[in-house]
């Protein structure tokens, strides 16, 4: 995974839990702990984003919206064709 090219980039002497940055680094794939850290901010500003625009939403009317969407795309037909969940629970028997 590369990093973005930075504009502009600043050293950092920070206080970062040991494990969950390696989990981080797992989980990521990331090549480096820096990349890894870069990753999770970016992810973050991502879904800030994200819950802005929900919260603003995208000044389309209902209308609007339903012809964003590929008009083959059926979210009723797509539902029925898939598997059901499991969380890997054993059911409870009475």
């Amino acid at each position: 995974m590369a990093l973005m090219p930075y504009i502009e980039c600043m050293k950092v002497t920070m206080h970062i839990d040991d494990e969950l940055l390696a989990r981080v680094v797992v989980a990521t794939g990331a090549a480096s702990k820096t990349a890894a850290v870069d990753l999770a901010l970016r992810e973050m500003d991502r879904r800030a984003e994200l819950k802005r625009l929900a919260k603003e939403g995208l000044g389309l009317d209902a209308m609007e919206l339903k012809e964003t969407f590929e008009s083959s795309y059926d979210l009723a037909a797509s539902r029925k064709t898939e598997a059901p969940v499991s969380y890997a629970r054993k059911s409870r028997s009475h």
